[in-house]
């Protein structure tokens, strides 16, 4: 994938589909299954923020030209205009018309999405946090206040997943945050599904991670 950074509040990239198939998608899905175009997208934009540092955070413009060997992205973060009540693109209507992509993806985001690691589906309150190193994960499992929630470890690309999921008898709002703000000391949150790295990655610890690592890394 070749990505170009515009400015602070875009980016653009090429992916062939090539690389789309080599991630186990098809041309197809992509255009006709909205769940798995979103699954893609995402996985890029993990990969483009790890590289570029892009955050995207807020409501996203995206615009998508299919070539002949692949397709063209550009990504817009829209900001609050100055009274609060509505979205702006930071480029000019101008700009996009100069830049050489003119197709619009269908909103398979909604206008005010946030992108976000913790998600509410179906009454499941879940999170995925991505490692660089494994000695960060064996740091984190020697936290307190960790206890009762459910985990996954998981492996894809040479880095590490924690899944966790809220059970929501027990976690509140406020307790939620909580244990959040220990979990981002360690690692960063990151866009896979736990479908998608079940799939394609590994599964090192299917369940209580932290008392299994503890166990063996006293």
């Amino acid at each position: 994938m070749e990505i170009e950074r515009i400015n602070e509040n875009a980016v653009k990239f090429y992916i062939s589909y090539g690389d789309i198939e080599e991630r186990g998608f098809n041309r197809e899905e992509i255009w006709y299954d909205r769940e798995r175009s979103e699954e893609l997208f995402w996985e890029m934009m993990d990969e483009i923020h790890h590289e570029e540092e892009f955050v995207p955070e807020g409501p996203l413009w995206i615009q998508v030209q299919a070539l002949d060997k692949g397709l063209e992205v550009l990504v817009t973060k829209a900001q609050l205009s100055k009274d609060g009540q509505r979205f702006e693109l930071p480029i000019s209507e101008e700009k996009l018309k100069e830049l050489p992509i003119n197709d619009r993806l269908e909103e398979f985001l909604d206008e005010h999405f946030q992108s976000k690691g913790l998600q509410e589906e179906d009454e499941i309150l879940d999170f995925m946090l991505a490692f660089k190193d494994f000695e960060d994960v064996i740091s984190l499992s020697k936290q307190s206040g960790l206890d009762d929630i459910i985990t996954k470890l998981l492996s894809y690309n040479n880095k590490y997943y924690l899944y966790v999921e809220f059970p929501e008898e027990v976690f509140d709002e406020e307790s939620i945050d909580n244990v959040l703000s220990i979990l981002l000391e360690y690692g960063e949150e990151s866009s896979f599904t736990v479908h998608r790295l079940q799939e394609y990655g590994n599964t090192i610890i299917d369940g209580n991670v932290f008392d299994t690592i503890q166990k063996y890394f006293k």
